[in-house]
């Protein structure tokens, strides 16, 4: 756990103050606006807001230079975590991911939170564990002895490696000793001890100033205890550098299908939080969806997420037993969630400098040291686990995800532009699992509406579609002319037979757009019933 005394302090964002309101229907908006409105918020020059749309970014020439064999480069979406207040500060997110559906239930999530005053996280200090193997140690008592007793001279033969992290209060600041006894009949080896060197690496991830030191220790250590050092590594269960993320929603906020009341909902989720502690099958699915938000953000931000997924399930077994990350309880009239887990995160050196979308990132949510950046990763993988927690309380996870998944399957089919939508929608109603091929003939039929209609077809539908237009049209199909009144009635035309022809008929204008006669009108109409849907089209764009 998090020792209080030891808390860094939170600096305030380098990013201007992020109204709430700004947000409201943000995914409603166009691309091009919601990347317009990032921009403004976050202060971007046009070249940063080229690289955040994609028009500009990492290059193979670049790639060429951080990896071997380079041959090119590959991108993930990038969207945005609104409505997040971390801390008092209202805050945006960026999340690299391609699964549907995470970004959506984290904002939703992200929301209900701030009901209660947002997410509040304490961050303990930027230290990091270094490990050195000691094996064939002919006396463990006296060489861990030895050891303790030479920590001075171990913390400063280890910063002695790296005058600048020391220049700026980081640097080694104490050692630890563990004995480490064969683990049953199969294991081939002896007794081994292992010293951790604890170093404070700051603002960085601090894998390569730990590693320095380590090996740099190696032969003082040898010295020290009499036997042979093997492995000198960091460790990823980075237990001493924790995050822990909390907030709270009031019983009023929650809604959602599938529940009686708000209470119910809140109830439910406690169950299934209760569910993920005692069992580890339901756990790893638990923390599979912290994970999904808080990768997310490291992605983004070009953190090693490698590192973070490898301590995050150590941490989650510490005692002996695989459990979840987070727990969430019923407390005075509103849900109350924990989220604790190690994050080693930095923003020196690295990708993170090098990177032009991880730098564009950091300049949007306005992140300006790890610590910052390790409570917003963690305020996001609190509200995504609450938003995976409410679906599965109330009406399933998969009614939200698959809506969401369908613009996927769209996309597959080859829909374009706004055919995406439109088909999503189709085969989102429709029958589960959801199908490419059901995806195809929604686009055929997306494209190629009725293939057949006739006169009584389309009087049928008339009778279907009641009072709206039947008085006003009744005898255009059998009369020459329309009384004096006809240029009003003209005007429901496109209207009329577009929602006969199962078109969109809030994508025809509610008044002709040219001057023509009420008899040409109908002349065009009787054409419609013949020619089809064509017809149709040309009637209501006219």
């Amino acid at each position: 756990m998090i020792d209080a005394s030891k808390q860094l302090p939170m600096s305030a964002p380098v990013a201007p103050p992020v109204e709430a309101g700004r947000w409201s229907g943000f995914f409603r908006l166009p691309l091009a606006e919601r990347q317009r409105r990032v921009a403004l918020v976050a202060g971007l020059s046009e070249r940063e807001t080229r690289i955040l749309s994609g028009d500009e970014g990492l290059s193979a020439e670049l790639a060429d230079h951080m990896v071997e064999n380079a041959v090119g480069v590959a991108t993930l979406p990038v969207g945005i975590c609104v409505h997040l207040r971390v801390d008092g500060c209202d805050r945006v997110v960026p999340m690299a991911i391609e699964e549907p559906s995470v970004i959506a239930a984290a904002s939703h999530a992200a929301k209900l939170l701030r009901t209660g005053g947002g997410v509040h996280t304490r961050v303990s200090p930027a230290h990091m564990i270094g490990q050195i193997q000691v094996l064939g140690v002919p006396d463990p008592a006296a060489a861990e002895a030895a050891i303790r007793g030479a920590r001075a001279e171990i913390i400063a033969r280890a910063n002695a490696c790296d005058p600048p992290l020391c220049a700026c209060g980081g640097g080694a600041v104490d050692i630890d000793v563990r004995h480490l006894p064969p683990a049953g009949d199969g294991d081939p080896l002896g007794p081994m001890l292992v010293v951790h060197l604890i170093v404070d690496v700051r603002d960085a991830m601090g894998a390569n100033a730990v590693n320095t030191m380590c090996e740099r220790l190696a032969g003082r250590v040898e010295e020290l205890s009499g036997g042979r050092v093997r492995l000198r590594i960091l460790s990823n269960l980075a237990d001493r550098r924790l995050v822990v993320a909390s907030g709270r929603v009031p019983f009023a906020a929650l809604r959602a299908k599938g529940e009686s009341s708000p209470e119910a909902l809140a109830r439910g989720i406690e169950e299934a939080s209760v569910f993920a502690e005692r069992d580890p099958y339901r756990a790893a699915t638990h923390n599979k969806g912290i994970m999904n938000g808080v990768d997310a953000v490291l992605v983004a931000f070009g953190q090693d997420w490698r590192a973070v997924e490898a301590g995050a399930p150590a941490y989650a077994a510490r005692g002996g037993r695989y459990t979840a990350l987070s727990r969430w309880r019923v407390v005075d009239g509103a849900l109350c969630g924990t989220l604790e887990l190690p994050l080693a995160v930095g923003v020196v050196g690295g990708v993170s400098k090098v990177h032009p979308g991880c730098q564009v990132a950091r300049r949007v949510a306005g992140v300006r040291s790890a610590a910052d950046l390790a409570s917003l990763a963690a305020a996001v993988g609190l509200a995504q686990n609450l938003g995976a927690l409410r679906a599965l309380a109330a009406e399933g996870i998969q009614t939200g995800h698959m809506r969401v998944h369908a613009r996927g399957v769209a996309l597959a089919a080859g829909a374009i532009g706004p055919e995406v939508d439109g088909v999503a929608r189709a085969i989102a109603a429709g029958a589960r699992p959801l199908r490419p091929a059901a995806a195809r003939a929604a686009l055929r039929a997306a494209r190629e509406p009725a293939a057949r209609w006739d006169a009584r077809a389309v009087e049928g539908r008339l009778g279907e579609i009641g009072e709206r237009y039947r008085q006003p049209i009744a005898g255009l199909a059998e009369t020459a002319f329309v009384p004096s009144d006809g240029e009003r009635r003209c005007a429901l035309l496109p209207l009329c037979v577009a929602e006969v022809l199962g078109l969109d008929p809030a994508r025809s204008p509610s008044r002709p757009r040219s001057r023509l006669t009420s008899s040409a009108r109908l002349l065009t109409y009787r054409s419609t019933l013949r020619a089809g849907p064509p017809g149709a089209l040309a009637l209501a764009a006219a």
